[in-house]
């Protein structure tokens, strides 16, 4: 019997599969763990109304990231949603106090300004061949110079005066209903739109063969071309419904706030993309997707809500998003790595 030692066997299965279960669901224990900690220790955080609170203030931000998601799924990226969102308040600003247009009037207009900004990058940079980073950057600054233009740089609420000349219209009952309202006098009006919008958007793009068109356009686009698809039609169409959510999430904010406010839209963009790519970690996806964008954007909402029960300093917030957004980076990358 040989009493030569032999070296124990290396467990690189057991050892792979440890470490793709925690870039699975590292992330998502991760938020629960914070989450979990937040309710132990402040027992307003667990409330129903501060859970419908956490809710309703991650409406607008989750949507616009439906539509950096959607963006992302093609391979492109829109720089400008913050911008558009910022945009379609000042313009439903204008149309209720300035014009004194009814609310049916209103949304569909601010909804078409959407639409044809989200065509208008889709053209650059489908048709024009404008890198999109580029193309929406400077549709960002286009929309935060124009918006300023009619209201000559000011806020706009009912009893503007502007050249001598006073605008007596008012933000409606019914505008105001879709950023303020509750549903059974219970569930807020925004986040009803969120769900549906996060619904109906997983629906197509992990459903459909469209949504798998988007995928593939995005995965390999040259590839997606030899294969048939139409792939000048689906970006310009991704950046579409980019722009459409954008001003979706502008005419909540517009609703929310009741008035025209010029510096509105900006914070968003920077929540709006780290939520879509937060999403990207989230059961190790690794590519955008609309679950990981809502889950993302849900818990930068009790992220920052529980921070602000537990009286940090506001400073502390930006930080902390970045730190959230750091590991679910290296999560995205690890899997990459082993894949």
């Amino acid at each position: 019997m040989s009493t030569t030692e032999q070296p124990a066997p290396i467990q690189v299965g057991a050892s792979q599969g440890l470490e793709r279960h925690i870039l699975r669901y590292g992330l998502l224990a991760l938020f629960a763990g914070v989450t979990l900690y937040f309710a132990l220790s402040e027992p307003s955080f667990r409330s129903f109304n501060n859970i419908v609170s956490i809710l309703q203030s991650v409406s607008t931000v989750g949507i616009i990231g439906l539509g950096v998601t959607v963006s992302m799924v093609v391979g492109g990226f829109d720089l400008s949603i913050g911008a558009n969102a910022g945009f379609t308040v000042m313009l439903c600003a204008i149309c209720l106090v300035m014009f004194a247009w009814p609310t049916v009037a209103v949304v569909p207009v601010a909804l078409l300004g959407g639409l044809l900004i989200g065509a208008l990058n889709g053209a650059l940079i489908v048709r024009l061949k404008v890198p999109d980073l580029l193309a929406t950057l400077g549709m960002l600054f286009v929309l935060q110079g124009v918006q300023l233009l009619p209201s000559q740089g000011q806020s706009i609420s009912s009893g503007l005066v502007l050249d001598g000349k006073e605008y007596d219209g008012i933000f409606t009952e019914a505008f105001l209903y879709i950023g303020r309202g509750r549903l059974f006098g219970e569930i807020p009006f925004p986040i009803i739109i969120f769900a549906a919008c996060a619904i109906a958007l997983w629906v197509v793009l992990e459903k459909t063969r469209w949504g798998r068109q988007l995928y593939a356009v995005g995965g390999n686009l040259e590839a997606a071309r030899l294969a048939g698809i139409r792939v000048d039609r689906v970006r310009m169409i991704a950046y579409i419904v980019s722009g459409v959510l954008a001003s979706l999430g502008g005419i909540i904010l517009a609703a929310r706030i009741g008035e025209g406010d010029v510096g509105a839209g900006s914070p968003f963009l920077l929540d709006a993309v780290a939520a879509a790519l937060v999403g990207y970690a989230v059961l190790a996806v690794n590519r955008p997707n609309i679950l990981g964008t809502t889950i993302g954007a849900v818990f930068l909402g009790i992220m920052l809500n529980g921070l602000t029960i537990k009286n940090f300093p506001y400073y502390t917030q930006d930080f902390v998003k970045g730190v959230v957004l750091m590991v679910a980076l290296l999560l995205t990358f690890g899997v990459r790595r082993l894949r």
